[in-house]
């Protein structure tokens, strides 16, 4: 990683980025050669990446040609605009965010109790209820999907929360970002540290 600063290792703080996202980036490479992305929504669940999908398309088929997949996923926070500081260079300002990269192999699940156990720890995971109705191998849907599992093979994350600033500049942008109050900037004050 170029900007060691903004590197994560702790394996908690990573995959608390990981359970806090809801939608991930599937990168396949395409019958063509060029890399083909998708969102998906996505579950991790016992260390893996799980998603469902139809059971024909194109994301599909890359991955039955090429299981080797590159899976990505961020949380912008708050942007620091120009209003921050007016005479601060413009290349200054920019995004607060976290992000995990994972290399890894998308294999389609073929284990029934992986793919019910998997398409629950997605419900419970989007739905923020544990009262939903849950899903077993007599639920219909459960055969008109497809269950992938991406089984990271290596992973990095980053993130930019003012890691080259001084600790009397953090104080100055946790601030700023309290009192504009717009979506994410509270979260950004908490995680400048």
């Amino acid at each position: 990683m170029r900007r060691n600063q903004n590197e994560i290792t702790e394996k908690t703080e990573i995959e608390g980025i990981l359970l806090k996202a809801r939608v991930g980036r599937l990168a396949t490479l395409g019958e063509d050669g060029y890399p083909y992305i998708t969102p998906v929504n996505y579950v991790y669940w016992q260390g893996s990446i799980y998603f469902h999908c139809s059971t024909q398309g194109e994301k599909l088929d890359n991955i039955r040609r090429h299981e080797k997949v590159c899976f990505e996923v961020d949380i912008p926070l708050a942007y620091l605009d120009t209003a921050y500081d007016p005479a601060l260079p413009v290349c200054d300002v920019g995004q607060f965010y976290q992000s995990v990269v994972i290399r890894g192999q998308a294999k389609i699940v073929e284990e029934m109790a992986e793919k019910v156990g998997a398409l629950n720890a997605l419900m419970a995971s989007h739905e923020n209820d544990v009262q939903f109705a849950g899903i077993n191998t007599d639920t219909p849907a459960v055969n008109f999907c497809t269950v992938v599992a991406v089984r990271p093979l290596s992973l990095s994350a980053k993130a930019n929360l003012a890691q080259k600033k001084s600790a009397a500049e953090k104080e100055k942008i946790r601030a700023y970002l309290r009192q504009r109050d717009l979506p994410g900037d509270r979260e950004a004050a908490v995680l400048i540290r």
